[in-house]
């Protein structure tokens, strides 16, 4: 069954355009506002959201996206309240959503209960960045049961019979991480992130999104001219930290998103000529 993610991709591909995949961290800075930002950045262009689910050892992580779990735990944000938010969220949006949640989470929940219980509530898939794929069999099934998408992580590093497999573990969209760190970094080299992603694109058919190192319209548009999707966290979390007092917090941080998309359609509209 075609899910609201790959439904997605496929509007994007036939109006030659790439997808804008906008990171949130849930609970920053409250539930309720991560609601109303959800809302917001859809009404800017986003067209799949990442809500990251606040945890206290977030290894894959920069300061930036570390401070924003900070932040999500002390409004008591959790994985159980998380999903009560979505379930809301869904009334009034149809947006894709993909939790990036790691694993202790999930096991602390009992993994049958998560996915069953995140599926109902509209979740469309899952990144799980301490799990990769050759380690994920107890989530897999639960997972498959639900209908939640296992997205998995390719590097700059790995080699040609990981991206090979990979790819054919991977749903819903591949997330490629453009350089070796952790969030919040810049990309130094663009040309091998698109040599890397065409590498990718050459072993399977599901969507290449590229994340980590991209800040800047600019950044999101000439990624987007090599890969199916940007994903954009830090910059955008970067924004809401900067507003969280502003009343219309929101909107400055979809004014954001717009600069981003805007930049991506240009882009593409340049490459159609």
């Amino acid at each position: 069954m075609i899910g609201r993610i790959e439904a997605a991709f496929a509007r994007l591909k036939h109006t030659n355009e790439k997808a804008l995949i906008a990171y949130l961290m849930a609970g920053d800075p409250s539930l309720a506002e991560t609601e109303q930002l959800v809302l917001a950045i859809e009404r800017a262009g986003a067209d799949i959201v990442e809500l990251g689910v606040p945890f206290s050892d977030p290894i894959a992580d920069g300061p930036v996206i570390q401070a924003a779990a900070e932040r999500g735990i002390r409004s008591g944000t959790s994985l159980r309240k998380i999903l009560p938010m979505v379930k809301s969220l869904r009334a009034k949006s149809q947006i894709p959503i993909v939790l990036m949640v790691y694993y202790n989470s999930m096991y602390a929940m009992g993994l049958e209960t998560f996915c069953r219980e995140a599926a109902a509530a509209g979740v469309d898939g899952l990144i799980v960045p301490d799990m990769p794929p050759d380690e994920a069999g107890p989530l897999k099934a639960p997972a498959a049961s639900a209908g939640l998408r296992l997205i998995f992580l390719l590097a700059p590093t790995s080699t040609a019979e990981r991206r090979t497999y990979v790819a054919k573990e991977c749903q819903g969209f591949l997330y490629y991480v453009s350089l070796t760190g952790i969030t919040g970094a810049k990309i130094q080299n663009m040309d091998e992130v698109g040599k890397n992603v065409q590498k990718i694109k050459k072993v399977t058919g599901t969507p290449v999104a590229v994340g980590f190192g991209v800040s800047t319209p600019e950044d999101a548009a000439r990624v987007s001219a090599m890969a199916d999707g940007v994903i954009v966290g830090s910059a955008i979390v970067k924004q809401i930290a900067a507003h969280q007092q502003a009343a219309d917090m929101p909107d400055k941080v979809g004014a954001f998103v717009g600069s981003l998309k805007g930049a991506m359609k240009q882009a593409a509209s340049t490459l159609s000529r």
